[in-house]
């Protein structure tokens, strides 16, 4: 195999789905807060003036959502009609109701611990490292949310006056022949401005911003760039489209670059799997990878509806393994406790700290409330090879 090209793509916090996401997890962590045993499912559509919330809440939190709504999307930066979407005027429809028992029966054993309590749902959950960049994630992923995040800096700092809360950012990597990075091949980058300014100004804004984000040594005379590509971007947000909670599952995880198990994260409690799973199965990859076990390394956990253990664990190391992945894979469950329970107080995930994941992807960043994160088991681990 010769070189080849790798994209992944990111999305502002202005993004309809993200907004739609971070609404979803501002509704988790005020539970969660109000009362940690809170059991919440909540997803959100926004639209034109519109918010909609439904799914299942039981929780003895008081469900007064409307200001946790409005507080999120004024944080955001909806904050003028001029936007066609604006905290103080959308309308906010609720259909939410208590969790199923059926479902909750198989969860909880024991109110008041979260010890005996089995899996939310039946699902399958990956989680993926690789030594590609620092904080060991795929490189066009980190590329892409720079940029998303240095277009958000910019608008709220005001370095960028003219930038309003909706963009989106696009990388590509080519790679040499041994999956090494070797450059940055094409840069694509879409910002919602005011209409009072020209595409001239805002396409020589956007590459300066993306010549000040990326790493020089990555971009060459070769290097494509595609800025806002359209030639204006004035309507966006919600009030140019739908936003749903739960679309955006390849830029919440590995850009697409590892295997995805279908369950979206945001709006959930910690007792659902599709979060605390993947949250696990990302801790159980990087530390394998920060243990020298392997440069590269997916882990595939499955799970029944009430169980506590999971039913499957699975490794691919592709082909990059010191160790055979049969001992390194049954080495995971001697040092990672894999039960609900077990990953909600490993991780310590009973806590307000979602609103932190809905935007800017759920790994690979350096926040003191993502656990997942830590390199706790390197030490143990690298005891294997010796």
């Amino acid at each position: 195999m010769g070189s080849y090209l790798f994209t992944s793509e990111s999305v502002t916090s202005g993004h309809p789905d993200k907004v739609a996401d971070q609404i979803s997890d501002a509704i988790v962590d005020y539970c969660i807060e109000k009362d940690r045993y809170s059991r919440v499912a909540c997803e959100t559509l926004v639209g034109p003036g519109l918010v909609i919330l439904s799914g299942e809440i039981t929780s003895s939190a008081p469900l007064v959502l409307q200001e946790v709504v409005r507080n999120k999307i004024r944080e955001i930066g909806y904050d003028s009609s001029e936007l066609g979407f604006d905290y103080r005027s959308v309308g906010i429809l609720t259909t939410i109701h208590k969790q199923s028992q059926d479902i909750a029966r198989g969860i909880r054993k024991k109110k008041e611990s979260f010890e005996e309590i089995g899996a939310g749902d039946q699902g399958i959950m990956f989680g993926y490292a690789c030594q590609e960049t620092e904080n060991l994630m795929p490189l066009p992923l980190m590329l892409a949310h720079a940029l998303t995040d240095a277009l958000k800096t910019a608008r709220e700092k005001g370095t960028l006056p003219f930038l309003r809360p909706d963009g989106k950012s696009q990388v590509t990597v080519e790679y040499h022949s041994d999956h090494t990075p070797k450059r940055i091949h094409t840069v694509v980058l879409s910002a919602q401005h005011h209409e009072d300014i020209s595409e001239e100004e805002v396409q020589a804004a956007l590459k300066q911003l993306i010549l000040e984000t990326l790493p020089a040594e990555l971009l060459d005379e070769k290097t494509l760039y595609h800025l806002n590509p359209t030639g204006r971007f004035v309507l966006g947000g919600p009030a140019a489209d739908t936003g749903v909670t739960g679309r955006k599952t390849a830029i919440d995880t590995y850009g697409g670059r590892a295997h995805h198990g279908g369950g979206a994260f945001s709006g959930k409690d910690p007792t659902k799997m599709d979060r605390a799973g993947a949250y696990a199965a990302r801790h159980v990859a990087k530390n394998i990878v920060a243990a020298g076990l392997a440069t590269t390394c997916e882990v595939q956990l499955s799970y029944a509806i009430g169980t506590k253990e999971p039913i499957s664990i699975h490794l691919d190391t592709f082909n990059t393994s010191i160790l055979p992945e049969e001992e390194i894979e049954k080495a995971i469950p001697l040092h990672f406790n894999l039960t609900p329970g077990g990953i909600i107080k490993e991780l310590d995930l009973d806590r307000p700290i979602y609103s932190s994941t809905a935007y800017g992807g759920h790994f690979g960043r350096p926040l003191p409330e993502f656990t997942w994160e830590h390199l706790d088991k390197v030490d143990e681990l690298r005891k294997l090879l010796t």
